[in-house]
């Protein structure tokens, strides 16, 4: 088996975001990888994208494609990314096919070819968000009694906190923060149904496949109002591209997520602030820099605020 080369972005945001628990899963990781491969009889292929976690692509003993997603264990979303896939059972997503809690690790479905919705923006922008509708409404279902999950208002403490730790209001607009933290509260009190949610859904994590047009991946999984899901269509992809023809699909978008969804616009505008902001709080929390198209879209959408 080659040796494991981790990526230096991989080892910085895990030591970052985890300190020396991080450290110590980094250097365990080739012995875990090791092991879950033998356990689950994978042979390993090639490593993804990396950002917080180790996901390689693998081959089952069936021959089957697969696959393998390591994180530090009991952190990040990886029980709530099983808890969701559990619950979609490859209704609109990825199956789940094997976990190990303690070990870290998750065995997914792969999505072949694989290729991103964001591969149609900006030219068939509309194709794009069909699709992301489409997925949408397969995901998504009334969230049973007990599921393991938390709650979406839980993420309402994000501006609270943000404001906390910067009373001026930082790099943001204070005003904007306070708005965008009510609005988040008022609309999960007038939720008209409580779904399991996604949680991160945008244009990298719908994928062209073969066993459905489209599936999800990454879930990171809460319970709540299905109309924040929608948030994130709106700045994405790349919200570090701040270009004007990227924004101006932003009412189209609106209009056509209202329409498909059945969901009042005014609604669809208030949970792309709310969802444009929170993502700025998240940025300047994590120590980056805001100013992304995140914000350029709540300041487009400011003026048709209820």
């Amino acid at each position: 088996m080659p040796r494991m080369v981790i990526p230096a972005a991989l080892r910085r945001n895990v030591t970052e975001t985890w300190g020396e628990v991080g450290r110590a899963w980094l250097t365990e990781l080739p012995a875990v990888e090791a092991s879950v491969l033998r356990d689950w009889e994978l042979a390993p292929g090639t490593p993804f994208s990396l950002s917080f976690n180790w996901v390689t692509s693998v081959n089952r003993a069936d021959g089957s494609p697969a696959v393998l997603k390591l994180g530090v264990p009991h952190a990040g979303h990886l029980a709530e990314e099983a808890a969701t896939l559990e619950f979609f059972a490859g209704q609109g997503a990825v199956r789940l096919l094997a976990r190990d809690v303690d070990r870290g690790a998750l065995l997914l479905e792969r999505a072949n070819p694989g290729t991103p919705i964001s591969a149609l923006v900006p030219h068939r922008d509309e194709e794009a968000t069909a699709a992301f509708v489409d997925v949408l409404r397969r995901l998504h279902r009334t969230a049973p009694p007990g599921w393991p999950l938390p709650e979406l208002s839980a993420r309402s403490a994000s501006f609270s906190n943000y404001l906390r730790s910067h009373p001026d209001g930082g790099q943001l607009p204070r005003h904007l923060v306070e708005r965008a933290g009510r609005l988040f509260d008022e609309l999960c009190a007038s939720a008209p149904d409580r779904v399991i949610l996604h949680g991160d859904l945008h244009h990298d994590n719908i994928l062209r496949a073969n066993r459905e047009p489209w599936l999800a991946i990454d879930p990171h999984g809460v319970i709540g109002d299905p109309g924040y899901e929608i948030g994130a269509l709106l700045y994405n992809p790349e919200p570090g591209r701040r270009e004007d023809d990227l924004l101006a699909l932003v009412p189209r978008r609106i209009e056509q997520l209202a329409d498909a969804l059945e969901m009042p616009v005014e609604r669809v505008v208030a949970w792309g602030f709310v969802q444009g902001m929170l993502s700025e709080v998240w940025t300047a929390g994590g120590g980056g820099t805001p100013g992304t198209r995140a914000l350029d879209v709540a300041l487009h959408l400011l003026p048709r605020l209820p």
